[in-house]
């Protein structure tokens, strides 16, 4: 199934990844879970790879390398850190806005430092108040002479400790078409962080709160125009934040189906392996079944976007059915490794705890399900695959 939708350079790629995964993360991941510290410099480290520019184009100085080369890179890192994993998904959730919304002049500025690693980027939208409810936000910018004054708090923003440049909707007016989406460098006056919460899993990686207190931005800091701050968070949502966090799931499912097997060989039960027994290979049939299945649904979805064709449904779709076979899969992990799994000698409750991290953001499951009822009922409004399609659209011959 794999050579179905990849190319031998994608071959090279995960090699590549999962490589540079084993040398440099892997070794860190018991400091990590230890300290619970944001991992900047692993990010930093991570960033300079270039992966984070996956899918800037190569005149921008990115890979050019489209979206099934950018799901194996989270893939790959996830299978071995959920937490750098979603790192380099938040990262890249980041340029979507700038490669949807942003001005030539934006392109130019922003796009190569990206690709380089010399910028980690992050899109805020979500506040306390108002969760999944986009319309509800109160955050405000007001315009005065070139600036925007900005006030307000995003929470739950990926790589909120790392971050160079966050893309942020704020309120400009009333209704729908009262958002507008702004760039804001981390150095601005009025722009702070609130302190890093512990969270459940993904140790390393941040995930916090940004604060504007009348923080000025210039109006040539607009991506679009005033009143797109809508679409920029819905387009990046559904294109970059389905797929990317499908993209994390499947690398922990990857791990839980990898270690769970390997537990399996190595314990003994009534004096032979204990995936002898009936019940247990059962059980991990289910996991590799489930994994088989998601890793399909991801990467056709991943391969329609890259074609530029019409995928909004594949990619809910990818999303839903890797977040819930993850979780799925977590729990068929613990029952395998029954009272071992308990500890932290071994890594299946931080690969429970992380894939624990991936169900809410771009959308719960049951706003998946309830956005597909919407495709069968023929009510859908729109589709960003379509809308977007020549900028998401990927040079399959010349990629990667």
């Amino acid at each position: 199934m794999d050579s179905y939708f990849t190319s031998r350079r994608h071959h090279q790629l995960r090699e590549d990844v999962r490589g540079f995964a084993e040398r440099e993360v892997r070794p860190r991941i018991a400091a990590m879970e230890a300290t619970r510290a944001v991992q900047y410099d692993l990010s930093r480290l991570i960033a300079r790879q270039g992966w984070i520019g996956a899918t800037i184009a190569k005149e921008h100085g990115g890979m050019g390398a489209g979206h099934l080369a950018k799901t194996i890179i989270i893939e790959e890192l996830s299978r071995v850190s959920g937490a750098m994993g979603a790192m380099v998904q938040a990262s890249q959730l980041g340029v979507a806005k700038i490669v949807h919304f942003g001005s030539d002049e934006q392109k130019k500025t922003w796009l190569p430092a990206v690709a380089a690693g010399e910028c980690l980027p992050t899109i805020a939208v979500t506040e306390t108040d108002s969760g999944g409810h986009v319309l509800g936000m109160a955050a405000s910018a007001v315009r005065d002479g070139d600036d925007y004054v900005l006030n307000g708090r995003k929470v739950y923003v990926g790589n909120s400790h790392v971050g160079d440049l966050h893309g942020v909707v704020v309120r400009t007016g009333p209704g729908s078409k009262g958002l507008t989406a702004v760039l804001v460098e981390s150095w601005r006056p009025g722009f702070s962080l609130a302190e890093e919460r512990p969270t459940m899993g993904l140790h390393g990686f941040s995930f916090g709160e940004l604060i504007f207190d009348n923080c000025r931005v210039p109006a040539a800091n607009r991506l679009g125009e005033e009143g797109d701050g809508l679409a920029v968070a819905y387009s990046s949502s559904v294109l970059y934040g389905r797929a990317n966090l499908t993209a994390v799931s499947l690398g922990i499912h990857q791990a839980l189906v990898e270690e769970t097997t390997r537990f399996s060989v190595e314990r003994q039960r009534y004096g032979k392996p204990l995936h002898e027994l009936t019940n247990i290979k059962l059980k991990l049939g289910q996991m590799q079944s489930r994994l088989m299945t998601g890793r399909l649904a991801a990467y056709h979805a991943a391969r329609l976007l890259d074609e530029g064709r019409s995928c909004d449904a594949e990619l809910m779709n990818a999303k839903l059915v890797n977040v819930e076979s993850a979780l799925d899969s977590a729990r068929t992990a613990m029952e395998v490794h029954a009272a071992a799994g308990l500890f932290t000698d071994r890594p299946v409750e931080r690969y429970l705890r992380d894939a624990h991290h991936i169900f809410a953001p771009a959308g719960t499951s049951d706003i998946q399900l309830l956005r597909l009822a919407e495709v069968a009922l023929g009510t859908a409004k729109g589709s960003w695959s379509e809308r977007l399609a020549d900028l998401v659209r990927t040079d399959l011959e010349s990629a990667v």
